[in-house]
């Protein structure tokens, strides 16, 4: 088959087709199983709307630190004068068709008309929850912000903008964005795909913001697994004054185990990275697994109580809360 998006020499994460993870087993999961997830599985019902801020107008510049949850794994991070995007999706859909697939529950926190001017966007992998090739164009159109994602989703946001700006990256590649901060790409236990013969074709992976105001960690979608790569990500840099974690879409565990973590692992990631603050994200907007939509947070919780760790420093967030530093 040959390569639809990436094009480059094989490394250890990389066999010259495929982006796999070194030192561990294949994590793909076959159609059989797929199916047996779908037939057999006991997906909750959500109901028709999930509780959500909307209508927010965020300031045009912040000088320390604000993250705003648009919904989902959706964020907008202000900090050092800069306002970034990640993963931005203001789709009513996280699916390649318009008629079906997850729908949301509860709308974008802030119309794309209020945003501030976008100066960068982060992306942090292809599947439809986290790269929305409308939202994007919008973007692109209204505020002609950096886009900075691992490599070969350039491929796929230029099929759809064939003008936009992307800079794209292997793990632990460097971004300089400002003279106040800088980003890197950093792996992540997790897959990519856009349809069924794209499986791993594109890097996938999440994001370091060394800023004045401390580290800021985004996980993006991520499995535990070993748990080395967080302790590799915690020797490499400051403890983060924010870690962004995902805490749901977990459920059947024999099927999303190696994909996504649950939230008692969200917190063990934490405690890996001696993060000062955590910021639950990935729950609550889209029905994408079988758990009840309100459960990451009571687990998330209760994970947080089981450690003895102080509740104010994890915040499970829901679309339109804001987290700020306390004075």
């Amino acid at each position: 088959m040959s390569h639809p998006y990436y094009h480059g020499p094989p490394s250890d994460h990389f066999d010259g087709t495929r982006f796999f993870h070194p030192g561990l087993p294949n994590a793909d999961k076959s159609i059989r199983e797929l199916l047996r997830w779908q037939v057999l599985g006991h997906k909750s019902r959500w109901p028709a709307t999930v509780p959500g801020v909307s209508g927010l107008r965020p300031p045009q510049r912040v000088c320390d630190l604000r993250v705003t949850c648009i919904g989902h794994s959706s964020l907008l991070i202000q900090v050092a004068n800069l306002n970034l995007l990640i993963d931005p999706v203001w789709a009513e859909r996280a699916s390649p068709l318009r008629w079906t697939g997850p729908r949301r529950h509860n709308p974008p926190a802030i119309a794309l008309e209020d945003l501030p001017p976008i100066d960068v966007v982060l992306i942090t992998h292809n599947h439809y929850d986290h790269l929305d090739t409308a939202t994007l164009e919008r973007l692109w159109r209204d505020h002609r912000p950096r886009v900075i994602t691992p490599l070969g989703n350039d491929t796929i946001i230029r099929a759809s903008v064939p003008d936009i700006g992307v800079g794209t990256g292997d793990w632990w590649d460097r971004f300089t964005v400002s003279g106040d901060v800088g980003i890197t790409i950093v792996p992540s236990y997790h897959w990519s795909s856009r349809s069924l013969t794209d499986r791993r074709m594109a890097l996938w992976g999440g994001f370091v913001l060394e800023t004045p105001s401390g580290v800021v960690y985004c996980a993006g979608d991520t499995a535990y697994r070993d748990g080395k790569l967080f302790r590799e990500i915690g020797a490499r840099f400051e403890p983060p004054a924010i870690a962004i974690l995902p805490i749901g879409a977990y459920e059947p565990r024999w099927f999303m185990a190696t994909q996504h973590v649950n939230p008692e692992e969200a917190v063990q990631i934490a405690l890996d990275l001696r993060a000062r603050q955590v910021l639950g994200v990935h729950w609550g907007t889209f029905p994408l697994t079988d758990e009840p939509y309100d459960e990451p947070e009571i687990r998330f919780t209760q994970a947080v109580r089981s450690h003895n760790l102080s509740s104010s420093n994890f915040l499970a967030l829901r679309p339109g809360q804001v987290w700020t530093p306390s004075r």
